[in-house]
């Protein structure tokens, strides 16, 4: 079993490069907003608790299946320690599968997020984003309050991949980290 972590700030393109992934790999894709978008359907709001705890669900139904690998994404805050916490809980439950764990960092500028943070495919995806007025001020104040590009040597995976991927094409990035990880 795989498991691809795309993580990143917002907008990075993380789910964008996660779907040119899966067409290239055959690696499944659950991008973090496939649980968000319907736990603040149901609820009317973001909910932490239940939106993790049905990632645990799947996360854990997928770590015991015959599936080939899974591409996740998240937006990660580096300077959060409860952020790592995370990756290690997830690593946690796929361990015992003899999962060979990848780390895919992807990085851009903010104006160029913003810009993505407008793209049809981001909007037909994420319906929490469509409001782009209070979408583009969560990443501002996101940006402002954390950290959610890595250090140089902060990373501490062996199998990890920082990518600039602002002048560069999803699919472009996806075969990058397909021969890169030998997915």
């Amino acid at each position: 079993m795989k498991l691809v972590f795309i993580i990143g700030d917002a907008a990075v393109g993380k789910m964008t490069v996660g779907q040119e992934l899966m067409k290239l790999t055959g690696l499944r894709l659950f991008h973090n907003h496939m649980t968000i978008e319907p736990v603040i359907e149901i609820f009317g709001r973001y909910d932490g608790k239940t939106t993790m705890e049905l990632r645990d669900v799947i996360f854990r139904n997928f770590a015991a299946s015959e599936n080939y690998g899974m591409i996740f994404t998240l937006m990660m805050a580096f300077d959060q320690p409860s952020e790592w916490a995370y990756l290690d809980h997830i690593r946690e439950i796929f361990a015992p599968y003899g999962t060979e764990f990848c780390y895919v960092e992807l990085i851009a500028p903010q104006e160029v997020r913003l810009r993505r943070n407008r793209t049809e495919n981001r909007l037909r995806h994420k319906a929490s984003k469509r409001d782009l007025a209070a979408s583009e001020q969560r990443i501002l104040d996101d940006d402002s309050r954390f950290r959610c590009v890595s250090r140089e040597g902060e990373i501490p995976f062996p199998n990890y991949l920082r990518i600039e991927n602002a002048d560069k094409e999803p699919r472009e990035v996806a075969e990058l980290i397909r021969d890169t990880f030998g997915l």
